[in-house]
């Protein structure tokens, strides 16, 4: 062979093959390893030019000499074995980084004539990106393989169009009601019951078409606990394709919303029963969202109305609402939107049969609250109150007339009644006289409750007069302490903080507002001894605080009893005259007059009511 090569070739065409062959080449003579030959590419596969030939090689490349290089060459060399290396890594500093790197390789003895060794043949490929590549992929994998098992959905993949199940984690064996043992297995066969359904029709539809598939809140039976129930999912096949396009698995994932599906049924149903009693009602039952835009109106609301679902419900209320009326209503709406609170409040719609006439209506709606406390809708109903209206109205001019009309006899009584309490005290009957006497002050009572009924019929016809002029604020409170004290066996102490003179406002009407409240608190403390009276300034107010010690008023009650024919009860059984006018009138004439009335009362403790009015009005 050697004859043969000597004789055919030359050698300078073996340097030239050695030189461009395309894997990585190297000679090493001697027991020192020296670098007698390397290809450009064993130079590039080490980070080294053309000047490192004739160096030995752990001259070259010190860093090796660590990683066991040197004593496998030993044993090429002097044991003449063959090693080959497979993927093994290998840390070269190659331009100035240190790093790792990976090569297939062989390493094998090279002999002289005398079948001596006299060296080493290096073949070597780099195969560094192939690994990094595996190790990516295998760290990809691992990656989403712990995904699908620790994720929140139920996942599974099936291989082919036979639809092996080649994984599945514990939320998708848990939907099935299966164990692990259905890895593997077809999956008609790990679920039977999916006979007669949809799902795997499709799954081996998109073998064939490569498209995703997805679906919300379908339905699908299966046998979970041993037994065979409906359960919803929003789910997707997503077809998983090669390097050619072709469908080798399908994703499945899926999320379980039995729970809401079967919340929103319950839902439906109640709303389906709420409109289904809605539309029984003769009151005109709405509802709208937190802007106001009407999303709901009754059966009899059209009826009323003529008008359809497909009319713009929120503007037709609008137009029909009495235009004096419109605007107070949209703020007290936004008020009410504002606070959150509940929305009454009494106008009027125009008549559908008789244009512009009008009934009265009273509107009431309540917030429906989220689970975070914002306003998801309001709830309102329409109620015809025009018929009580009219009674309403009927009942005040009754009651106008019937007190107008008993004011003289009664005056008339009043004065014979003082007659004969005269006549009877000069001929020295003072029993009779004392008779007529508690005659008189019976009167008395009865013209201040004609007064009152008179009062509330101008109020509400809004034809109540005020007479205003300056007058001395503090020399008023002292004349209505004095008269009511003259009266009534409780001890009125009255308490300034400081002076407050003149006020404008109506002399008598003030008068009438500080006697009730006194009054009251005479009546409703039959227990105590005291009442206790205090005037003072509040900024540019004038202002006056009757406190007793009596039977108080619950809290709830608090914002009642301002109200016509409001009565305070007691716990015990005491019985209070009266027609619960007194507190109403006070509070429309302090109204009237720009300020304020208002009570703190603890039940059983007491109460102390308090108004402010302006001193002068802007």
């Amino acid at each position: 062979m050697k004859s043969f090569l000597e004789q055919n070739i030359s050698h300078d065409s073996l340097l030239t093959l050695f030189s461009q062959a395309p894997v990585a080449m190297a000679l090493l003579i001697g027991d020192d390893f020296c670098i007698h030959n390397a290809n450009p590419q064993m130079l590039e596969l080490w980070g080294r030019d053309i000047s490192i030939i004739g160096k030995p090689l752990f001259e070259v490349l010190p860093e090796i000499i660590s990683q066991g290089f040197l004593d496998i060459f030993k044993s090429v060399y002097h044991g003449g074995e063959i090693f080959k290396g497979n993927k093994r890594s290998v840390f070269l500093e190659k331009y100035g980084k240190y790093e790792e790197h990976f090569f297939n390789f062989i390493y094998a003895p090279v002999y002289n004539d005398d079948k001596k060794i006299i060296g080493i043949s290096i073949v070597a490929t780099e195969v560094t990106d192939q690994i990094v590549s595996e190790r990516r992929w295998k760290d990809s994998e691992y990656r989403f393989e712990d995904l699908i098992k620790n994720s929140d959905y139920s996942i599974a993949i099936y291989q082919t169009e036979d639809l092996y199940i080649e994984l599945a984690n514990e939320k998708m064996l848990k939907t099935w009601g299966k164990n692990a043992a259905v890895i593997g297995m077809k999956l008609d066969d790990a679920l039977p019951e999916l006979e007669g359904q949809p799902f795997i029709a499709i799954l081996k539809d998109i073998f064939k078409t490569g498209k995703t598939y997805s679906a919300k809140e379908d339905k699908v039976d299966l046998v979970v606990d041993g037994k065979l129930q409906t359960f919803y999912y929003n789910f997707s096949y997503k077809p998983l394709k090669n390097q050619n396009g072709e469908v080798y698995a399908i994703l499945n994932m899926a999320a379980d919303v039995t729970d809401l599906v079967l919340a929103k049924k319950e839902i439906q149903e109640r709303e389906e029963k709420f409109r289904d009693l809605a539309d029984s009602m003769p009151q005109f039952v709405w509802t709208c969202d937190n802007e106001g835009e009407i999303t709901y109106m009754n059966e009899s609301w059209y009826k009323y109305t003529g008008s359809t679902a497909n009319d713009n419900q929120t503007k037709l209320v609008k137009q029909m609402m009495k235009p004096a009326t419109a605007e107070i209503a949209d703020e007290v709406w936004k008020n009410c939107v504002k606070t959150k609170t509940p929305f009454v409040m009494e106008f009027e719609f125009e008549d559908p049969e008789n244009k512009g006439t009008y009934r009265w209506f009273l509107g009431r709606a309540v917030p429906n609250f989220s689970e975070n406390g914002d306003i998801k809708q309001w709830t309102g109903t329409f109620t015809d109150i025009d018929e009580f209206k009219q009674l309403e109205t009927q009942k005040d001019n009754f009651l106008g007339i019937a007190s107008h009309e008993l004011k003289t006899p009664l005056t008339s009584l009043k004065l014979y009644t003082q007659y004969i309490k005269t006549n009877l005290e000069k001929a020295g009957d003072p029993k009779n006289a004392n008779v007529a006497g508690r005659m008189d002050y019976q009167i008395d009572l009865l013209t201040g409750l004609i007064n009152e009924l008179l009062d509330v019929t101008k109020i509400q016809k809004g034809q109540i007069q005020l007479n205003e002029s300056y007058f001395d604020f503090d020399k008023l409170v002292d004349e209505v302490v004095e008269e009511q004290q003259m009266t009534s066996r409780h001890k009125l102490f009255v308490s300034r903080t400081n002076k407050i003179g003149e006020v404008f406002a109506d002399r008598h009407r003030i008068s009438q507002v500080m006697t009730n409240l006194i009054s009251n608190a005479i009546k409703y403390s039959p227990e105590a001894d005291e009442v206790h009276i205090s005037t003072g300034l509040n900024g540019n107010d004038a202002q006056f605080n009757v406190r007793d010690f009596g039977i108080g008023i619950p809290e709830d009650q608090h914002a009642k009893v301002f109200d016509q024919y409001y009565r305070i009860s007691a716990s015990r059984d005491y019985t209070f005259p009266g027609l619960g006018l007194g507190l109403y009138i006070s509070s429309e004439i302090i109204k009237r007059t720009g300020g304020e009335i208002f009570v703190s009362s603890v039940e059983g403790e007491g109460s102390d009511f308090c108004f402010r009015i302006p001193k002068i009005k802007n």
